[in-house]
């Protein structure tokens, strides 16, 4: 007789515990071949763009000739899709580097007066998802907690950005006092809840039937939170998942960019291996300093901004060749890493790409994008209409249908994107 082996079994000897893969008797299912894994959504961006001229082919559709940035990337060619013609519209804000903040959103007018941003894509994904996981999303970013993941009320949510505090947060067993003020702080939030829940039943007897309605709907609001705070608090009695990795070690030096990056990507895979979260966002942004690599001699930023100097170009393409490379090896962790009888990338949507099309004029049109794996038909250069833009949400509406999330428009889509 078949026994399913449970998820959440573990290897253990010599006080070393490590958490098993995805196996097939782990299938609860007689009969599947194979047992299923959850869909995940991985969105990275380096929010100083890429050259143009090394990255787009001359040519469109599968038979495409590489490019400069493209040959890093040669290993993965059926891997991935690369496109052009794809935007935000509406994104001239206050500053020019405003379009940081809506590349998930959409939000139109970044920073201009009486802006106020909307949900990103990942915190829409992570809402409807609910909390699957422990950690129903998780943002990450190579320098400072400036992320681009914002809530419904579009409030930025603060990134990781020290990888060993990450480490501890996912696979570390907190101490008892850690767990106490952690149910300490859900039961306060509780607590808060039930007193407004007091509140508003006083305004039933003088509410109109419109304010009624939208009580109602403010009700729904915290039966919600009641919710995720309940089933928050069941987190903290299952254990984390053990992995046999070092905790890794955070990099200080800020100069140290694609350190910190690599680091960060590194993390990826075993969060999503261990079902820890199922939807990452990662920035890669300006460090403010001269990064440590060769051939580099000026700020990541200021060399965006080349003027076309052509000794400014060579060396801003050094940088962005180590990104290229950067994410050229996270794509080959990803592809071998195994889950549930295949590669983890396959069950993996993974979009890389930037806020702006061109830096060196703050052009957030023709943005650089590449989507890779997620079960996607790829080996493709799709190239769209460099001067009417499709909107890049029509390209998030396909990716929440591919994590089996239905939806029918986010933000400023028009339709799906299909290739």
């Amino acid at each position: 007789m078949h026994t399913p082996i449970s998820r959440r079994a573990a290897l253990k000897a010599s006080g070393i515990a490590i958490a098993l893969p995805l196996l097939e008797s782990m299938n609860p299912v007689i009969g599947r071949e194979v047992a299923t894994s959850p869909k995940k959504l991985v969105l990275i961006c380096t929010t100083l763009g890429l050259h143009p001229p090394s990255l787009f082919p001359k040519t469109p559709d599968g038979e495409y000739e590489s490019t400069e940035y493209l040959r890093l990337l040669k290993n993965h060619r059926d891997d991935f899709t690369l496109f052009s013609g794809l935007s935000h519209p509406d994104q001239n804000g206050k500053q020019p580097h405003d379009t940081e903040m809506t590349w998930l959103t959409a939000a139109r007018n970044p920073g201009l007066g009486g802006f106020k941003n909307s949900i990103s894509v990942d915190q829409y994904a992570a809402m409807k998802l609910g909390n699957a996981t422990r950690f129903p999303s998780i943002s990450l970013s190579s320098n400072t907690r400036k992320s681009q993941s914002y809530t419904s009320n579009g409030v930025m949510i603060p990134a990781e950005d020290k990888p060993s505090a990450l480490f501890a947060k996912l696979f570390l067993a907190g101490s008892p006092e850690e767990l106490q003020r952690r149910r300490q702080q859900l039961a306060d939030g509780r607590s808060i809840l039930d007193r407004v829940a007091e509140q508003t039943r006083a305004l039933d007897r003088r509410a109109s039937a419109n304010d009624r309605h939208q009580l109602e709907e403010y009700y729904a609001a915290i039966r919600a939170a009641e919710s995720d705070l309940a089933e928050s608090e069941a987190w903290l009695d299952r254990p984390k998942p053990h992995v046999n990795v070092a905790p890794p070690k955070d990099i200080a030096d800020s100069a140290d960019m694609i350190g910190r990056a690599r680091t960060l990507l590194s993390l990826i895979p075993l969060i999503l291996k261990t079902d820890s979260s199922r939807i990452i966002t990662m920035v890669i942004q300006d460090h403010l300093v001269v990064p440590k690599i060769n051939g580099v001699q000026a700020e990541h930023h200021n060399l965006s901004h080349h003027g076309q100097d052509l000794e400014k170009i060579k060396q801003l393409k050094i940088i962005e060749t180590e990104i290229m490379k950067s994410f050229a090896d996270f794509l080959l962790s990803m592809a071998q890493t195994s889950e549930a009888g295949g590669r983890l990338l396959d069950r993996t949507s993974v979009l890389f790409g930037s806020n702006l099309g061109n830096a060196n004029s703050h052009d957030p049109r023709n943005l650089p994008i590449v989507l890779a794996g997620g079960g996607f038909q790829h080996g493709q250069y799709i190239a769209g209409d460099n001067r009417n833009n499709t909107p890049l949400c029509n390209l998030f509406v396909s990716l929440l249908n591919r994590m089996d999330i239905p939806t029918d428009s986010f933000a400023t889509s028009t339709g799906t994107l299909t290739w």
